[in-house]
């Protein structure tokens, strides 16, 4: 596609109407960014058969910025405008943020459509959200604040007085043939006609007897709302493409733009990589029949599967073959792989890399790997532009980025979200989804798999009831024989390699008594993993183990960067693989439990959900080369344990202690395996019973309501404007879009990522980040700052920044970085409390 042209000037040759301008004074016109944003969002739009739609939202999405206030402010901005000879120059920095240039165009679309019918009049409200939101974030269509009565924010936002949003003043300014383009779009039936079709789509798989109760149904108007939000995903991607392509033509030339290597070339890396693996351990022949049934299965239609297999069964290279020949099959766009944990990704993502991206292959050209949080949403204009859109084949992601992508604040996050369209969605451990997102993401996955041409597969090996929750409020659709391994128990019972053995006491274990426990495993099996709930207790125990003189003593946990956990793991993985095992015990949180590839002859386990304790079993006799391992299961001492503020995990100890306790009274019962399929279905028939009140995602907004209920029928905010103002909105779309994604937390305890001086990398990492003042050269430093990042608590950053030792890499971009490496300690990681001698980074 051709770069953005420049604008018409004036005899004074100054630009007549300015969209931006480049660093070095070029400018591109406003009429050619129309335009392109048009056609690349028509282009987004395809895959939801809204092309017509994107187009206009492209052409209408700046119409405000041809009005003489915007003009003055962005060439009095950029300098284009002289404080001194100009007349129109005006203070920008006072203007910043306050002129509406949004508003217009929604109003014209709006104004157009409204009066027609009621279904032009859907269509116009579901434009007109997008383009007013595509700044700040959807908008709320229906708000209820605390102390005041309902209000129609919507129909507020498109009455605007035209004094503030110009619409008269830009509609006798725009181009002509653009306007007259607009226009005749809308005029199309197709224009009002898709959304019909889509609106008789989403209701034919919603659950209820007549058309009234299913367009009241939760799950309707949840899956509406996400239809909002694909569009206004593909306006935004447009509009951020366009603005960076322009600004900074070196970004343009790095994006792929669907120019992906084919999935045929990247099926025969795959296929020629498995073909060289020759079994080297008892349990391989195994993997290798999981892989094949993986392949099989690809052939199969699109929907929703299950992949459950046990853990050390091999589910990431099975499940990459099941994905990259199903995208070959149906013609997808991009395989994304959404893992819970980054530790996870750092070790799969490298792993498949190496088969994707062989030597002589451009680093990076395959594999997109995004699970930063090292930018603020509200970040600067230039952190916008260094944000993702998962322009790969294939992508590994995490779920708190995923669930963002799906419900989160702002246009960071959504701008992602027309990228799990016509995709294959792998989730790895499905088991770690936070328990208040359930019907969330439930309703989601069955937009995109019913609606998006997607297909969506669930890995864990201890599979949770997404399908059994309340089906009025969403469950998510695995249709019968949707499995892709024939025969699950068998398969438990094939790799059963392990015996969890149930050690809890009377008030618990000292831990003295663990660390004498672990030795005591490690004499017997040559390795022990302890695998604890809390930082402070892995800390505690750790202290008490390392000066031993029988093995080498390991610790991890998040306060470590990837980079830092990575060189720890791979030397405990050096001892491990050799034979016999060097003495090794690790002391560990529970990030070294999803799928982190290590095998050690035992295994301790604090008490915690059975779905954690089999994942911790997955770390033992992973490979089968003994006859048996051991994962003791046990208690530690109330006062050396407070798990007050980690709900999921204590409310998970109480229905796994009820589940043991089950197992030791009628062992028949659970098929003689306490982490069997069986004993799984209990636990999670117990852990979702006990906590269905939590899966609408609970939220206090001033009242209290759920997440469900706001991006869905805002029922609290309809009955109250009908009761104050003695009728209903005259608006379709009553959701309180803005609302609920502020209020929104992928996480409980939001995190912010710090980029770290680890190593000598880490350092030198940091200093150039400090010195990049090109987003070129910046791109490309905050891909691997991921690698060197800690995602720190508020209260931890707080603390940091009162001792003035966590600062921007530079003014503005929200980028933060450790300036002094005392607060990095190698055995513990991210400190409050500062160790060794200074040195300062970065001054």
């Amino acid at each position: 596609m051709d770069s953005p042209s420049v604008a018409p000037c004036k005899s004074t040759g100054k630009p007549e109407f300015v969209a931006h301008v480049r660093g070095n004074g070029q400018i591109q016109s406003l009429e050619s960014h129309l335009l392109r944003v048009g056609q690349l969002a028509a282009e987004l739009a395809k895959k939801f058969s809204l092309t017509t739609h994107g187009q206009l939202l492209g052409l209408l999405h700046d119409l405000g910025k041809y009005s003489a206030a915007f003009q003055a402010y962005i060439q009095s901005a950029t300098g284009l405008l002289n404080q001194d000879e100009d007349e129109e120059f005006v203070d920008a920095c006072g203007l910043k943020g306050k002129i509406d240039h949004s508003t217009s165009g929604a109003q014209w679309i709006w104004q157009e459509l409204a009066q027609k019918n009621d279904l032009a009049r859907i269509a116009g409200q579901i434009m007109a959200l997008c383009i007013a939101s595509h700044h700040s974030g959807l908008i709320d269509c229906l708000g209820l604040s605390a102390g005041k009565p309902a209000e129609d924010v919507f129909t507020r936002r498109v009455n605007k007085s035209g004094d503030k949003t110009y619409l008269r003043e830009v509609l006798g300014k725009v181009d002509k043939d653009l306007l007259a383009t607009a226009h005749s779009l809308v005029m199309l039936p197709e224009t009002t006609q898709a959304f019909q079709v889509w609106i008789a789509k989403i209701l034919d798989n919603v659950p209820g007897e007549t058309p009234l109760q299913k367009t009241q149904s939760p799950i309707f108007q949840q899956q509406l709302g996400l239809l909002v939000r694909s569009l206004f995903s593909c306006l935004i991607d447009a509009d951020r493409i366009d603005t960076a392509d322009f600004e900074h033509p070196g970004l343009a030339r790095r994006r792929l733009r669907g120019s992906y290597e084919s999935w045929e070339v990247l099926i025969e890396r795959l296929e020629t990589r498995l073909s060289t693996f020759t079994p080297s351990h008892p349990i391989d022949a195994l993997r290798q029949d999981i892989s094949r049934h993986c392949l099989e299965s690809a052939a199969r239609k699109q929907g929703i599967y299950t992949l459950t297999v046990p853990t050390g069964g091999g589910k990431t290279l099975a499940s990459l073959r099941f994905a990259l020949h199903h995208a070959r099959g149906h013609k997808l766009d991009r395989v994304v792989y959404v893992i819970p944990f980054t530790s996870i990704i750092d070790q799969n993502a490298d792993v498949v890399r190496r088969i994707l991206e062989p030597e002589g292959v451009e680093a990076g050209s395959v594999v997109l790997e995004h699970h930063s949080n090292l930018t603020p949403e509200e970040q600067s204009w230039r952190g916008k532009i260094l944000s993702e859109n998962w322009d790969a084949p294939v992508v590994y992601t995490t779920t708190v980025q995923l669930l963002e992508t799906l419900f989160g604040a702002g246009t960071r996050g959504a701008r992602r979200m027309h990228q799990l369209a016509n995709a294959v969605l792998i989730f790895d451990e499905i088991q770690s989804l936070p328990v208040n997102c359930v019907h969330l993401f439930n309703n989601a996955m069955n937009y995109l798999a019913d609606f998006c041409g997607s297909t969506v597969v669930l890995c864990t090996a201890t599979q949770p009831l997404l399908d059994q929750v309340d089906t009025h409020k969403g469950a998510i659709r695995v249709p019968p024989g949707n499995e892709l391994m024939p025969d699950v128990k068998q398969l438990f019972d094939q790799l059963k390699r392990v015996e969890v053995v149930n050690r809890r006491k009377p008030g618990g274990w000292s831990q003295d008594e663990i660390a004498a426990l672990a030795f005591e495993q490690i004499a017997e099996s040559g390795s022990c993993l302890v695998i604890v709930n809390t930082k402070k207790a892995a800390q505690a125990i750790y202290r008490l183990c390392k000066e031993s003189d029988t093995a080498k003593v390991f610790h991890l946990s998040t306060n470590m960067c990837p980079a830092h956990r990575k060189t720890i793991l791979n030397e405990v993985r050096a001892r491990l693989d050799q034979v016999p095992p060097a003495p090794t015990l690790c002391i560990s949180t529970q990030l070294i439990e999803a799928g982190v590839d290590v095998d050690f002859g035992s295994v301790i386990r604090f008490t915690a959900g059975l779905d954690s304790i089999a994942q911790a079993a997955g770390r033992c006799n992973r490979n089968g080369r003994a006859k048996q391992g051991l994962v003791h299961v046990l208690n530690p001492r109330p006062e050396d344990e407070n798990l007050a503020k980690l709900p999921d995990i204590q409310v998970g100890r109480e229905k796994a202690e009820r589940v043991l306790d089950d197992f030791d009274a009628n062992p028949e019962k659970f098929g003689n395996n306490r982490i069997g399929p069986q004993a799984m279905a209990w636990y999670y028939k117990n852990y979702f019973f006990d906590r269905a009140n939590e899966m609408g995602y609970p939220v206090s907004v001033g009242h209290d309501d759920t997440l469900l209920n706001l991006l869905s029928s805002n029922t609290l905010a309809l009955e109250d404007y009908k009761r104050t103002k003695r009728q209903a909105p005259a608006i379709y779309l009553r959701q309180a879009f803005m609302t609920a994604a502020k209020a929104f937390k992928a996480i409980d305890a939001p995190t912010r990522g710090v980029i770290v001086p680890y190593g000598n990398e880490g350092k030198q990492l940091i200093n150039d980040l400090c010195a990049a003042y090109l987003p070129d050269k910046e791109f490309e430093l905050l891909r691997r700052a991921q690698q060197f990042s800690v995602n720190a608590f508020q209260n931890v950053l707080e603390k940091l920044s009162k001792t003035l030792v966590v600062r921007e890499v530079q003014e503005g971009t929200g980028i933060l970085y450790l300036t002094d490496s005392r607060y990095y300690s190698p055995e513990f990681g991210l400190s409050e409390t500062p160790e060794g001698k200074m040195e300062v980074l970065c001054g």
